[in-house]
């Protein structure tokens, strides 16, 4: 008799998606991947906005595919990209599309939310959250600007894993891993902090019901269960955000560790038990995100791959420019190796933030400090590469200093821990081994909440341990 036992994880990341059936046998994780899809952002009247419904109907697929192959699944459990929210009406239904965080509207909402709505070092004191212009505090204060219609009128605002959970289960919950990406949420009173909500004018009732990663929200409505032909399967409320989903799965031994969320962004931090809001954070600008088991993740948003994707976008658009550059990921990799290129770039630059071509601005950013521009497709993935790693040496610095630890290693989790010219160039930069894996860290620490939800698992480190056993690693080390 099988003691296996099955879970659905929906994994969601900007602009493409995922459903993996994930099966325990006790000891380990095993991870298989049911659809996969895009969602790219839809430009409608000047802004950029998520399809939430056609969000929600790939979730119906992935389990119209469960039911087809006649599988039981214990729960469902749904992570996302921070920060971005829907609205609902009192009727339960959507109102209007999710603003995309990469929407241009919230430009100089820092300045004005600073100016006439409160001070920016009290806003950091009490939300202990890195700045940047596209935090929910500053999208709904620029739709509260702009006299939004969609925001006077929603009963409910819920961020983009409680809002499709809301759609699965009908319960309105707002969880607090994702709720702590906002800059709404003081991690100190563990809820959304009122003073801000007062600035928003919008009342605390709005965003649901407060839970921690782990806790059963309900189960699939009956009009689910009838489109998918599963029964009243339960949905856990996971660590919502996928980077704390992501860094459940870290398989540490030990807590002398920094972790590295390697993709579209990087994001580099430490595990802390409680937040670490000071004036040497504040002014370094780094964050306080919510972990599993009260933990805080303290670390810092660099601009990560989104730099290499945008890059070989200009590579296959201009092939005269950039001959030979190759299709496959592996081999354009590699051509970083032909390369003695030694220029530097500064990746959290506003410069690289959303530009019109990228190797324009890496261009322009190399006239601006006086080095001399790269040529080859070979030049630009070694200046990516090498300047990566150099930030990530930097913001370590800055953990183990503020951590009050010495970092012994970097755990490295996300598709970019695939990328072996980074992670050697990382290695040789910090001096220290950089372990890489799982790649599916965001999809395995996702199940392992549901586990613990189950009752299948214990604690954070029991989970962690699960995580090694389930996938295999990568070390590399200094070689320089």
């Amino acid at each position: 008799m099988s003691t296996e036992t099955h879970y659905l994880a929906v994994d969601l990341g900007a602009t493409s998606g995922r459903t993996i059936l994930a099966t325990f046998d006790g000891s380990k994780v095993g991870m298989r991947e049911l659809t996969r899809f895009k969602h790219p952002m839809v430009p409608i009247g000047g802004h950029l906005y998520w399809d939430l419904p056609h969000l929600f109907n790939e979730i119906l697929e992935g389990l119209k595919k469960v039911a087809a192959e006649g599988i039981e699944i214990q729960s469902v459990g749904i992570d996302t990209w921070g920060v971005d929210f829907a609205f609902f009406g009192k009727d339960g239904q959507p109102i209007g599309l999710p603003h995309c965080y990469r929407d241009e509207y919230t430009t100089g909402a820092m300045d004005r939310f600073f100016a006439d709505r409160m001070p920016s070092k009290e806003v950091y004191a009490k939300t202990g959250i890195q700045f940047m212009e596209f935090n929910s505090l500053f999208q709904l204060d620029t739709q509260r600007r702009e006299g939004s219609s969609v925001l006077e009128a929603a009963d409910k605002i819920l961020f983009m894993p409680d809002a499709l959970t809301y759609m699965l289960t009908g319960e309105a919950v707002c969880e607090y891993t994702i709720a702590s990406t906002s800059q709404i949420l003081n991690p100190v009173t563990g809820d959304l902090d009122a003073d801000l909500l007062k600035t928003l004018k919008l009342d605390r009732e709005r965003f649901g019901r407060l839970v921690q990663p782990g806790e059963v929200v309900g189960t699939l409505t009956p009009q689910v269960q009838k489109a998918t032909g599963l029964g009243p399967v339960k949905v856990v409320a996971v660590a919502g955000h996928d980077t704390a989903s992501a860094v459940v799965s870290v398989p540490a031994k030990g807590a002398h560790f920094a972790y590295l969320s390697c993709g579209t962004w990087s994001l580099l931090g430490i595990e802390s038990p409680k937040p670490i809001i000071n004036e040497q954070s504040f002014r370094e600008n780094f964050t306080n995100e919510g972990g599993i088991d009260g933990t805080t993740r303290f670390l810092k948003n660099i601009c990560g791959l989104w730099i290499f994707e945008k890059c070989r976008e200009d590579f296959y658009k201009d092939p005269v420019r950039f001959p030979g550059a190759p299709q496959g990921i592996k081999e354009l990799t590699a051509k970083c190796l032909e390369s003695d290129y030694d220029g530097i770039i500064f990746p959290d630059d506003d410069l690289f933030v959303h530009p019109d071509s990228m190797t324009a601005a890496i261009c322009e950013f190399c006239r601006r400090t006086g080095q001399k521009a790269p040529e080859t497709v070979a030049d630009y993935l070694r200046c990516i590469y090498r300047s990566l790693a150099l930030r990530y040496k930097e913001v370590i610095a800055l953990l183990a200093e503020m951590g009050g630890f010495p970092i012994e290693s970097l755990n490295v989790i996300g598709g970019g821990s695939q990328n072996p010219y980074l992670m050697q160039f990382a290695a040789d930069a910090l001096g220290f081994p950089v372990i890489c894996g799982p790649t599916e860290g965001t999809a395995l620490g996702n199940t392992l909440v549901q586990l613990r939800a189950a009752g299948k698992v214990g604690d954070l480190w029991q989970m962690r341990a699960i995580s090694a056993a389930s996938v295999e690693l990568k070390t590399y080390f200094p070689q320089k």
